[in-house]
């Protein structure tokens, strides 16, 4: 009866799947640092540059969940404004061609999203702000490419911006 209820249903992974879901939990540590090392590159780069309004980054001494965040995130999580409001961070997403327009976190690949128009985008004005989304907020997942290479496809969207 077991046998028959997991083989009708699909509740057992077949060898192949079996196999992708170990390798990637195989090399989850070996990722989790390469995110966390170009991170904090990242917001190195993003926290001398001019075009950036705020930077919320729970790990930022000054951030006021910097405390809690040692504790409970410790490898970090955040998101920054663009000075010049929503249209400006509109167009640095778009502007950007290493980063993906995409919603996922903690992918292989570099994501950057506007919340206020996606993933928050049912929310009032007013309910943007309370749950801390602004218009010229950008949220970046940073991947597992070269930091370097992110860092400049920043740095050419912020010119872009400039640009106008």
């Amino acid at each position: 009866m077991r046998t028959q209820l997991l083989r009708d249903t699909g509740a057992a992974l077949s060898p192949f799947n079996a196999f992708l879901l170990l390798q990637g939990l195989e090399t989850l540590s070996l990722r989790v640092e390469r995110h966390v090392e170009n991170t904090q590159k990242v917001i190195d780069f993003l926290v001398k540059h001019p075009k950036v309004a705020s930077i919320n980054y729970p790990g930022l001494e000054g951030n006021k969940y910097y405390e809690l965040a040692k504790k409970y995130l410790p490898k970090g999580s955040g998101s920054f404004d663009v000075v010049g409001g929503e249209a400006a961070a509109r167009k640095v997403i778009d502007s950007l061609e290493i980063f993906s327009n995409l919603a996922n976190v903690a992918d292989a690949k570099s994501l950057a999203i506007h919340p206020a128009s996606t993933t928050h985008g049912q929310l009032s004005s007013e309910e943007l702000l309370y749950t801390g989304i602004t218009p010229e907020q950008i949220r970046l997942s940073i991947g597992l490419e070269n930091a370097d290479d992110l860092i400049e496809d920043l740095r050419a969207g912020f010119k872009r911006l400039a640009q106008n």
